[in-house]
């Protein structure tokens, strides 16, 4: 017996050892990427017609981020343009590194014209595709790109090695100035002007005016097996996608592996990222890759435009052909797509809830005080678009951060009383009294203590009108359990909860007059923002916040601030 206790102690040491020498080893190829963005204003032309557009370096799309897992980005940003910034490093886990989030007001002031800021975080446990965003008013409308996350040295993917990778990044195209735009909607308390396009990788394609001769084209051979990325980073639409003749093997998304799962049709919100396998097993010729809307808010304005790229085999000269899309409205393709993503491999889902949150999230109205003029109150009868979160329309801080008065100790820039429930039991989804339309105004917060265990059902309403909203929480990835439609009603629906391979995301699409559940445990400390990824939603109100507190170990705590943290 002592023997074989000695055998089993000397073979977990030796395991041990090879665990150690193997994290080492990976720390040892781990690299450091310093990058300079300039934000400056740039002459970009699309439509017929050239605009002083708002870009990183000169480009737009902004430059890609290729690095592996375990890997540290130093991205200097300098803001020589006319308006301030801050840019988020969307789905990127920011492990103690919160003051490089991002969101302006939340973790950092914004950075004002002709200021600096440094941003450096370390890419931890995340393969596959994320992205990076201005994240202060409309700037991300031209302010974005794209970051690749290869496996670390040494590893491989989980699926056969592609014979090459592509990227696509969906966009929204408006021909005026995007700041002008929704700062009119402000003014008059209206929904913002639509897009006039939607882009692949920048360009409109092949069915827009002064288009065609820039359409994006991927080359492929025959018999090729290629990754696709695809990223949406429309402003405020979800998107459909598809390659004409070609089926789709969805294997990531949100930087996390899922099991392979096949599909003609990709819908995906703004902040979420897909990763397919395309074999290019059909005749040789010319493929129309396409995007549209999908619009599920009913009697809403929204872009009917479709947006097209160009698979083309080698030597091939036909004329492209053009994919069927679905719907604007098909609810059911969009459905059958989210629900069909489940966890490459077993995850370790917590089942002891420490908080169980229940939050409504959907839109709502503002009666306009005595004597305010008309042209200010141009929503329905005379009133003003908001929207909120468990009723409460949130509102940003305007002389300094969340994480800075939390880390500092400042008074009165926040209160923690964020609603762990709505104030008022209702139908949720059904006729909804106009008594519960106008939500009240603050900056709350939610405090998590490190190493809690959260579940939260997120609820539609069908306030004003209901629609599909991609909800993202920053500094986390979280389990999705179940969605479904109508009220969610613990008695029946926990039964539909997936526990033993649910996906892991950092955008989560709420179903139009549906609910969500997700799961997460509390392992970084800071200031954390849950809101809805369409821009003119978050402007409204449709966001909170987590305030996580630091953990009892070293590795556990918020890092200090850096020195060139912008002042506001």
């Amino acid at each position: 017996m002592e023997r074989v206790f000695s055998n089993t102690r000397c073979t977990f040491s030796l395991l041990s050892l090879l665990l150690l020498f193997s994290s080492v080893s990976s720390l040892a190829n781990a690299k450091t990427h310093n990058h300079d963005f300039v934000v400056q204003e740039t002459k970009v032309k699309r439509l017929c017609k050239t605009h002083n557009s708002i870009t990183v370096n000169g480009q737009f799309p902004g430059p890609t981020l290729e690095v592996n897992n375990g890997d540290t980005l130093v991205i200097h940003v300098t803001n020589k343009a006319r308006y301030n910034v801050t840019i988020h490093w969307h789905g990127v886990r920011q492990l103690a590194t919160a003051w490089a989030d991002g969101p302006e007001f939340i973790t950092q002031c914004p950075i004002r014209p002709g200021g600096s800021y440094t941003y450096r975080f370390t890419i931890s446990g995340q393969e596959g595709t994320l992205w990076w965003h201005a994240h202060t008013s409309w700037v991300r409308a031209t302010v974005y790109g794209a970051i690749i996350i290869h496996p670390q040295q040494g590893y491989s993917y989980p699926f056969p090695k592609p014979h090459h990778e592509s990227l696509i990044t969906l966009g929204e195209w408006w021909d005026a100035n995007p700041i002008d735009v929704i700062r009119e909607a402000t003014r008059t308390g209206a929904t913002p002007n639509v897009s006039d396009a939607y882009t692949i990788n920048g360009q409109p394609g092949d069915l827009y005016k002064c288009s065609s001769k820039d359409t994006v084209k991927i080359p492929i051979n025959q018999g090729e097996t290629s990754l696709i990325r695809v990223i949406n980073a429309a402003l405020n639409q979800q998107l459909f996608f598809t390659i004409a003749n070609h089926k789709l093997t969805v294997v990531g998304a949100d930087a996390s592996y899922v099991k392979p799962f096949t599909t003609k049709v990709l819908m995906l919100g703004p902040g979420q990222t897909t990763d397919v396998l395309m074999k290019a097993d059909q005749t040789t010729g010319r493929y129309y890759i396409a995007a549209r809307g999908y619009a599920s808010a009913q009697g809403a304005p929204f872009d009917n435009t479709t947006t097209t790229a160009i698979l083309e085999y080698k030597s091939a000269t036909s004329k492209p052909i053009m994919p069927p899309l679905p719907a604007y409205n098909d609810t059911a393709t969009a459905t059958s797509f989210t629900t069909s993503f489940r966890s490459l491999r077993k995850p370790i889902v917590p089942t002891e809830i420490d908080h169980n949150l229940f939050i409504t999230m959907g839109l709502g109205i503002n009666q306009c005080p005595p004597k305010t003029r008309a042209r200010n109150c141009q929503a329905p009868n005379g009133t003003r678009f908001t929207a909120s979160m468990n009723n409460v329309s949130f509102v940003l801080p305007s002389n300094v951060s969340i994480l800075q008065a939390h880390h500092q100790g400042i008074p009165g820039v926040f209160t923690t009383d964020f609603p762990a429930k709505p104030p008022v039991t209702f139908d949720y989804t059904g006729n909804v009294s106009r008594s519960l339309w106008q939500p009240t105004r603050g900056t709350t917060v939610y405090k998590l203590k490190y190493g809690s265990k959260v579940q939260i059902v997120l609820q539609g309403t069908n306030i004003f009108t209901a629609e599909n909203h991609p909800i993202h929480l920053h500094g986390y990835d979280f389990y999705i359990l179940a969605e479904g439609f109508g009220n969610f009603n613990p008695k029946t629906d926990t039964a539909k909860f997936n526990l033993v391979d649910p996906p892991l995301r950092n955008t989560v699409s709420l179903p139009v007059k549906g609910w969500a559940v997700i799961r997460f445990v509390v392992d970084n400390p800071g200031t954390w923002i849950m809101h809805c990824h369409l821009d003119v939603h978050i402007g409204w109100g449709l966001a909170m916040v987590f305030i996580v507190e630091d953990g009892p170990g070293p590795m556990q705590k918020l890092e200090q601030p850096p020195p060139d943290l912008p002042v506001c």
